[in-house]
């Protein structure tokens, strides 16, 4: 397993000593678990989106993103995910790190200062060197999209 250093700072040292660092929770895990830095409980309704904030600022090494992940207990429980999952923080990006939320539920969901709301993995980043062409490779596949293959016994 790769490590990699990840700079960050707290905004407002004074306000924050209360919250954990961002960690992993288990051994072999690849997120770590960042929490709410909210003074007061935050209810989303059902279908209401909001922006958490975590409180502090980071500096991802130049080739990695930093990606905001909803925390899967969250989701599958509560129905409480990251709106733009997975979200990214780029290496050149220094404000605060903010969640943005989403209730998919049909109850309403209340956060807490400190309750851990996402997930953040670091990942290595390539960039693409575009060339246009007239024409693109033949596959099997061709233009088949989404669902193009069957409809699985899976029931949702």
């Amino acid at each position: 397993m790769q490590e990699m250093p990840l700079l960050l700072r707290w905004l407002d040292p004074l306000q924050s000593s209360d919250l954990p660092l961002p960690s992993y929770q288990s051994d072999l895990a690849a997120g770590m678990d960042v929490s709410a830095a909210i003074d007061a409980p935050l209810t989303l309704d059902p279908g209401q989106i909001c922006m958490v904030p975590s409180g502090f600022a980071v500096a991802v090494t130049p080739g990695f993103e930093l990606q905001v992940r909803p925390r899967s207990g969250l989701a599958v429980k509560h129905g409480i995910t990251v709106v733009n999952s997975p979200g990214t923080i780029d290496a050149d990006y220094r404000g605060e790190v903010q969640i943005g939320l989403v209730n998919l539920a049909s109850v309403a969901f209340t956060i807490h200062r400190g309750d851990r709301i996402a997930q953040l993995v670091l990942a290595p980043v390539s960039r693409a060197i575009i060339s246009e062409v007239d024409a693109l490779d033949e596959t099997t596949r061709q233009e088949g999209g989404f669902g193009h293959t069957g409809v699985s016994s899976i029931k949702v």
